[in-house]
């Protein structure tokens, strides 16, 4: 079937995150097992983006940890979008649970609950000149 073109949020995924406590632990087991070489973190160290062949993308997040919130089964599935405030004004008539908008550097994201209380998130590349 398919994708609606009138959606706003794409139909592909954009990355798979992992949340992780120890990221120079998580980079280095990564990068073993998937024999790809470690690069530097972004977002004062509690992101990184695993060297990945193809569009999607595999993103070790340290954030929950950092916040003292670390969970297993936080959002794994990340979807992207061309306009992260059309996005979330949709995600709003058609999601549960559905975050605020957060401008957390290079992309804004938010959060939202399918109808088994199932997380994801939305994410948009933040432009010069935008402001969420």
């Amino acid at each position: 079937m398919p994708a609606d073109a009138s959606a706003p949020i794409h139909n592909r995924i954009g990355a798979v995150f992992v949340h992780v406590t120890d990221m120079q632990r998580a980079i280095a087991w990564y990068s073993a097992l998937l024999g790809v070489p470690q690069s530097a973190t972004s977002h004062e160290g509690l992101i990184y983006d695993v060297p990945m062949d193809g569009p999607t993308g595999l993103t070790l997040d340290g954030h929950a940890h950092a916040r003292g919130a670390f969970q297993p089964g936080g959002p794994l599935l990340m979807l992207p979008a061309d306009d992260i405030h059309a996005a979330h004004a949709f995600a709003g008539e058609h999601a549960r649970e559905v975050g605020p908008v957060e401008d957390i550097g290079s992309v804004s994201v938010f959060h939202l609950a399918d109808p088994d209380g199932n997380r994801l998130i939305v994410y948009a590349e933040n432009r010069p000149g935008d402001t969420s």
